[in-house]
């Protein structure tokens, strides 16, 4: 039977609602916030280093916890939104396929909390506000490096139209970092990212820089804990769908 669409363009729902809610936050505060108005929301709800000085209050205590999410829902301009939306598709898809809704949900908050310790640690007291899904991207990345390459993989042989090749077992973290087309792509990475810190190449469309700590910390962050949010056993099932243990008995 031939499917009448792939997966690959069948965006996950909870893509399309993230999505959907960076383009609603982006429209409100271009057309329907005043500049005080918007400085309000900034003050509320990015990511401002300044916030956690003892001397300086910013919102409030509720700010500085919720904070460490919120930021990764508002974009700096349109081509800021578009350009993570170029990222985040692919590469939130796979993940989104993977984990389904809540654990995709929990790692993009946990990979974008990790971006901001991270831009946190390098810029202590530092006033300008960070904003952006880059982290968490950043994050999805990384998640998908711990499955897409295998054999097997959506990208190993391009199995892009087979959903299986999305539920593959991912290997320990020490044998994908064996994997020259893993490393490879963690080298151009982490390369890419630490010319955006050196040369300061602005990406966002407003003349602000890129918050490059915030990507390595959101990159850590999906490399090491992909595990503990992987739904996906160790072991590849059957193809026919039965378990291990249902083999066993019928037998």
């Amino acid at each position: 039977m031939v499917k009448s669409s792939e997966p690959m363009f069948n965006v996950p729902a909870v893509v399309l609602a993230l999505l959907g809610l960076f383009v609603a936050i982006h429209v409100v505060r271009t057309y329907a916030l005043t500049p005080d108005q918007d400085l309000q929301l900034l003050e509320l709800f990015a990511f401002i280093p300044a916030r956690y000085d003892a001397n300086l209050l910013l919102g409030g205590v509720g700010a500085e916890i919720w904070t460490f999410v919120t930021y990764a829902l508002i974009h700096a301009s349109a081509t800021h939104l578009a350009m993570n939306t170029v990222w985040f598709v692919p590469f939130g898809s796979a993940v989104a396929r993977r984990f389904g809704a809540v654990r995709f949900l929990l790692f993009f908050s946990v990979t974008a909390a990790a971006g901001a310790l991270a831009h946190l640690i390098a810029h202590p007291g530092e006033v300008f506000p960070v904003i952006g899904a880059s982290a968490s991207i950043s994050g999805m990345m990384a998640g998908a490096t711990r499955f897409a390459f295998q054999p097997k993989g959506p990208l190993a042989t391009w199995q892009a139209h087979n959903e299986r090749s999305y539920h593959i077992p991912a290997v320990p973290l020490s044998e994908a970092l064996r994997d020259a087309r893993v490393v490879i792509f963690l080298v151009v990475w982490f390369g890419l990212n630490f010319l955006f810190g050196f040369v300061g190449f602005p990406m966002t469309g407003t003349g602000q820089v890129v918050a490059w700590e915030a990507h390595i910390g959101g990159f850590v962050a999906g490399l090491f804990l992909f595990s503990l949010f992987d739904p996906v056993p160790t072991e590849y099932p059957p193809e026919d769908g039965t378990t291990r243990e249902e083999e066993s008995v019928g037998g």
